[in-house]
């Protein structure tokens, strides 16, 4: 594991230019959805245009699975996709059910929080966000269990000889009879690899030793949470996508956002058990799945980053869908009630992506401890590791980005610039970096008395805003580009009477082309060195 965390260390020294700012994807999901701001007939074309995240998903329209011959449209039903003859897809139960067994199958006390046994796959209750049951504190905790084998290992049994008798023949031998092999409980329809039947039949697992036969194991739950993922996101995509009942009472905008890329993210799955299905077709004792899985992570790239990405977007469209439209609601029941379904909401099946690249992971981690650090395997083993860490990571800052673009398009319609050239605030690699309340002081009459304005200072990336607040919307005052014409320095308080938390603000262009100063006043010291250190900030 030292060598995994090297190669990843190695994979993690590119710089970020919002270092320390990255946002969990749970956070970003809770905290965009729960703001309630976010309005699509606002957005309109202007977050249209970052729908799809930086091109990716252009990069595997091409390479589609026979079954998946139509394209992602812009909105509307698609036709069912018939998925391909896996020999698994249909032993295995819904991810959502194997995820919940998988974690509460974890042996020992106190080894998963209370918060992933009772919600990691289950349906939100009530009025419950689509990320809901995927807190920061889940995923940490899920990415410190090691999973710990759920099965018991058959091994040839050992040969114990009986005393001879007091006569001159040869001892008879009594073979032990083997211990039966552990099963999941009874409502869960799966197997493991030492059930096979190819396995039995060949008499391979008298040739393995009890950690091959460990290691075979994990490989083989690699396989089958593939074919339940695909399971799962089938009724997803042929259930609720291809329903025209559903899309007619959404419009082809609302339909695209609601789904997204979901299409292609099922044909990459089904691309990826094909090929781990062959590979055990080919040899029941698999040799290893580093390769196979380093093969398949630029597609899970081009996939899994605009999906995880467009979810803030998603998640925000279907709560008001869910709070406006009447016929959305009806339909959506009536879709959830279908057996298929098993009792799992629509929320459910959308957020299955990202419960699968980060379980993905987790389980090629634990692949990885069963093997040997000398074998042949290990060395690509971590490769196709730091591949998926660094598919998270894009999957991190994708969410990222689409938050810091909700936030732009949140504010454009908040701002109001009155009198002052409008001004686009969405717009490509702009973010915002810090805001709040200032107290302006201004000298009136011949006797110098201050008085105070109170200001409200948006700063951007690449931006300063100067507004006035009138309960929730701004009028602009000035503005200037940041920090190229903003420069900040303390003042000497005490001398000129001025509140003890006031520093000058510098703009050397304002929106008019002028140079000017304000004297600002912060709320506490604490905020003052704010101030100063966000508008000394070089670019």
């Amino acid at each position: 594991m030292k060598a995994w965390a090297h190669f990843l260390n190695e994979g993690e020294k590119t710089e970020d230019p919002c270092e320390g700012t990255a946002v969990d994807i749970a956070v970003a999901l809770r905290s965009v959805a729960s703001a309630r701001t976010w309005s699509l007939g606002k957005a309109g074309s202007r977050v249209d245009r970052f729908m799809s995240a930086f091109g990716l998903e252009k990069e595997c329209v091409e390479d589609l699975s026979p079954t998946v011959v139509q394209a992602q449209t812009t909105g509307g039903p698609a036709d069912p996709v018939a998925p391909f003859k896996s020999k698994y897809l249909h032993v295995f139960p819904l991810y959502q059910d194997y995820c919940h067994h998988a974690v509460e199958d974890l042996p020992g006390e106190g080894l998963v929080p209370e918060p992933i046994r009772s919600q990691s796959c289950e349906d939100l209750p009530g009025e419950g966000l689509v990320a809901e049951p995927i807190t920061s504190e889940s995923i940490l905790a899920l990415q410190g269990i090691r999973f710990r084998a759920k099965f018991q290992v058959i091994v040839p049994p050992p040969q114990v000889t009986v005393p001879p008798p007091q006569v001159i023949v040869p001892p008879p031998q009594v073979t032990v009879a083997p211990p039966p092999p552990a099963r999941f409980p009874r409502d869960r329809l799966t197997t493991f690899w030492q059930d096979l039947d190819e396995v039995k039949e060949c008499g391979v697992l008298a040739t393995l030793s009890p950690r091959e036969v460990h290691r075979q194991e994990a490989m083989f739950e690699v396989i089958g949470s593939e074919a339940s993922y695909l399971r799962s996101l089938g009724v997803a995509v042929n259930h609720f996508m291809a329903s025209k009942k559903l899309s007619r009472t959404v419009s082809p905008l609302e339909h695209h956002v609601l789904f997204s890329n979901l299409r292609h993210v099922m044909s990459a799955s089904e691309s990826f058990l094909v090929a781990l299905e062959r590979l055990l077709g080919e040899c029941v004792v698999i040799p290893q799945l580093g390769g196979l899985m380093l093969q398949h992570c630029p597609r899970f790239r081009a996939l899994y980053v605009p999906y995880l990405s467009n979810m803030m977007f998603q998640e925000a469209l279907v709560n008001k869908l869910l709070q406006e439209n009447k016929g959305f609601v009806s339909a959506l029941k009536t879709l959830e009630r279908d057996p298929v379904c098993q009792r799992r909401s629509l929320k459910s099946f959308l957020v299955l992506p990202f419960q699968r690249i980060t379980r993905l992971k987790l389980l090629m981690e634990h692949v990885l401890t069963l093997t040997e650090p000398d074998a042949d395997s290990y060395l690509t083993l971590i490769k196709a590791l730091v591949g998926l860490h660094k598919v998270i990571m894009e999957c991190n800052e994708g969410v990222r980005r689409m938050k810091q673009i909700e936030e732009l398009v949140r504010l454009e319609v908040l701002l109001d610039f009155n009198n002052l050239k409008l001004l686009p605030l969405v717009v490509k690699g702009r973010f915002l970096l810090h805001d709040g309340p200032l107290r302006q002081l201004n000298r009136v009459g011949s006797d110098s008395k201050i008085s105070f304005t109170d200001v409200h200072l948006h700063l951007f990336s690449d931006l300063l805003v100067i507004s006035v607040q009138k309960e929730q919307r701004f009028g602009v005052l000035d503005h200037t580009s940041f920090p190229g014409n903003v420069r900040v320095e303390l003042v000497n308080a005490s001398m000129l009477a001025l509140p003890t938390d006031s520093f000058l603000l510098h703009l050397s262009q304002n929106h008019a082309g002028h140079a000017t100063a304000l004297i600002l006043a912060a709320r506490s010291r604490s905020d003052q060195m704010a101030w100063m250190k966000m508008l000394s900030a070089q670019s």
